[in-house]
Parts: C-alpha cells; structure tokens; sequence
C-alpha cells in the first residue's frame, strides 16, 4: 500500500476509506488459449492479468497494457494503484487499472496481434462497457491498441490509438514530454539553474525515456548518458539525440554508441545534476542508493524507487519528484483522447502540449505548496493530495 501512517494522518482519512484503498477492488486473472508458432519462444497457455485497483473516481479504469515475459500479479496491482493516485492527483475523473500479458516485449508486432487481440475477446464486456480503457505501456504500442479498436469499434474503449482512428496527435510522446516539463522546473526551483545549465543521464529509451530526451534536448539540457535494456553509452560533451535515435534504430539498442558501453547500474551512480529513471520499477533499492551523486530524480517509470531507497535518498539530501506527478502526462493526454473520443472533437498536438504543460505545472505548485507547509517531501505530498481527494469522492458517492 503506498499511503503509510502519516500521510493517513495527514489526510483524516477514515477507516473505511482506507479499508477501500488497501486492496484491489477487482482483480481478472485468466490464460488465452491461442498458442503462437513455437519459434516465437512462447509459452502455452499465455497468463493476463487485469486489475481494478479502485473505481473511486470512475468507471472507467484507466491503465496501460504491460506485456513483459516477467511481469507478475503483484506487480501489476502495484502498478494499478498507482494509476488511482496519480489520476486523482491530476483531478482526472478515473478510477486506476493495469493490465498486463505475460510475454516477452520483445515479439515482434505480428504476434504480438495474437495475443492482444485474444486479450480483448477475453475482456470484451470489460472494454464495451467502459470499465476499463487501456493505453499502451512497456512492450506495446499504438499498433496493439489499433488491435483493441478494431474489436470494439468504440473509440473511447482505447486510448493512445494512431492518430488515423481517432488517437490524439501528441499522445504519443505526451508522458516524455511531461517528464521533461516538470525536469525543468525542478531544475530550476531546486538546482538554481536552467535546464540548459544542467547535466541530465537518462535510464531507459523507450517510449518516455527517448521522448524525455528529445525535449529535454531541445530545451538545451546537456545528456551525458542514456541506457536501454542493453546497456549504454556515455558521452561528456553531451549526446547528439538525433544521431542517437539514427544508431539505437539500425542496432536495436544504445549500447556501444560512440564506441562506449555503459551499464545500467553504472548511470545510476554517474556524477550528474539530473538522473531520470524512464525504464522499469524497481532499479533505485536501499542497495545502490547510497552510490547516486545527482541531486534531483523526475521519476519517468513507475515505482522505479524502493521506500527503503527513498529514505536514503531524503538522508542524502537528493530531491525526488515521484511518479504520479513527474509522468503524469501520457495520463492527462488520454482523458483528452477518450473525452475527445465521446464528443468526436478534434485537437492539435500544440493544444495537446499546452493541455499537459498546464496541468502538470499547476499540480507541481499544489504539491510544492503542500510538500513546504507539512514539512514532507513531495512524495509523500503527492500522495497526500491524491488521497484527500480520493475520500472527498468517496464521502461525495456515499461510501464512506
């Protein structure tokens, strides 16, 4: 459970309402049973998961698809409540969800469209109904999410669709692009300096970590050093992302860029201002902790802390703006999409930008606010946040 005592405290929160918000209210565990061509190196039958962490604020739930041959149901409850914190820290009128195949990211797009389009057969009521609206996360995309259209034909029961079938232009990169607006407003209010004045090393290049980058770029913030889920390269005068992009296409990894290699442990621990965390859950742990020399994180993954590395972190004195805020953006971006999907509006990617900068700006200010009157850190501040308005809708619907 990610609220602990004080913020219980902080918050008045009463018995029942954290009785509601200490376990998932549903949880879907099910096996397709379409078996893929055994040189794809898939297991039979394949296990998906779906959770409901709360619906306080919803229907629907709204969450991304993980497909990851390591992903487990613990983890993707972990991750569904954070989807209730972070779309109630954002006043988004969603409950928080997850789903997740268990599978390797890796597949390759064909068949990955068995397993996707099995899962929306299996979950078919869930996705007409709007109890659940999906999005892409880590192994899937804007192709897998075309898969869940084309069987429902609702435009609404997805989100981070292409753009041709009612996607919303700049969704895409929205959760990188948030990343690196709030990166440089922490650069600022907490390092004293310009984005263009800071020294950033970047975990992940994926969706949001390549994204992080390219706008980060742009801004002028100097990018030492950037790792996959193959290492990485390292570069002090900073790294081209345009020649980067062109290198991680043609070798699929960003490993040996420069004729450099870089671990993923090793970025962790490298001398810069800034470190963004943009992979996987789980990689800061009271064991590396104590190893990181940056003085801010923007967490760009979800859970990508340990609490017990958090509170090394607070000893040291390093700032961390957490998940629900700092990547908040692909989540923002989405209910303009899937409100966009109801009304059949259209939008542009600069109203998309402008939508997701001003949001996430006005929250940063709101936990600032709340983090210095409480004296917590801007974890704990955004949690609190997320919780009080958690139990105001649930006091507002009559269940508590």
């Amino acid at each position: 459970m990610l609220l602990d005592e004080e913020i219980v405290r902080l918050v008045g929160m009463n018995k029942k309402a954290l009785v509601l918000l200490s376990e998932p209210d549903r949880v879907i565990h099910f096996r397709l049973r379409r078996h893929l061509p055994a040189e794809y190196g898939v297991g039979f039958p394949v296990h998906v998961y779906v959770v409901y962490h709360s619906a306080a604020q919803g229907p629907p739930c709204k969450g991304g698809i993980r497909m990851s041959s390591d992903v487990t149901l613990e983890e993707t409850i972990q991750l569904a409540e954070t989807m209730t914190y972070k779309s109630a820290l954002m006043n988004l009128p969603f409950g928080g969800g997850k789903a997740a195949i268990v599978a390797d990211s890796q597949l390759p797009p064909e068949a990955k469209e068995v397993l996707v389009r099995g899962f929306a057969h299996e979950i078919r009521y869930e996705l007409v109904s709007g109890n659940y609206v999906p999005a892409p996360d880590l192994g899937t995309s804007p192709r897998e999410m075309a898969v869940i259209f084309g069987e429902t034909h609702i435009r609404e029961s997805v989100t981070g669709k292409p753009v041709g079938i009612g996607g919303l232009p700049g969704r895409e990169e929205a959760t990188g692009y948030g990343v690196a607006v709030v990166a440089e407003r922490a650069a600022r209010k907490f390092l004293g300096r310009e984005i263009s004045d800071v020294t950033v090393g970047v975990q992940g290049f994926g969706n949001v970590g390549s994204w992080a980058c390219t706008f980060l770029a742009e801004r002028g913030a100097k990018i030492l050093a950037v790792t996959d889920r193959g290492g990485g390269t390292m570069r002090r005068e900073g790294i081209d992302m345009e020649e980067l992009k062109k290198y991680e296409k043609e070798h699929g990894s960003v490993d040996g860029y420069g004729g450099k290699h870089l671990s993923n442990q090793e970025l962790l621990g490298l001398d810069v201002d800034l470190l963004i965390p943009a992979a996987i859950g789980g990689v800061i742990t009271k064991e590396n902790a104590g190893d990181i020399k940056a003085k801010l994180i923007i967490e760009g993954a979800n859970a990508p802390t340990t609490r017990e590395a958090d509170e090394i972190l607070a000893q040291k004195g390093v700032t961390l703006v957490p998940d629900i805020l700092a990547n908040a953006g692909g989540v923002v971006a989405s209910y303009d999409e899937w409100r966009k999907g109801k009304s059949g509006t259209r939008t542009k990617r600069e109203e998309t930008y402008a939508t997701t900068k001003e949001t996430l700006l006005d929250v940063f200010e709101e936990v600032l606010k709340y983090s210095s009157k409480e004296k917590i850190s801007l974890r704990k501040a955004s949690l609190a946040l997320a919780a009080t308005r958690l139990l105001d809708t649930m006091e507002g619907r009559g269940w508590v």
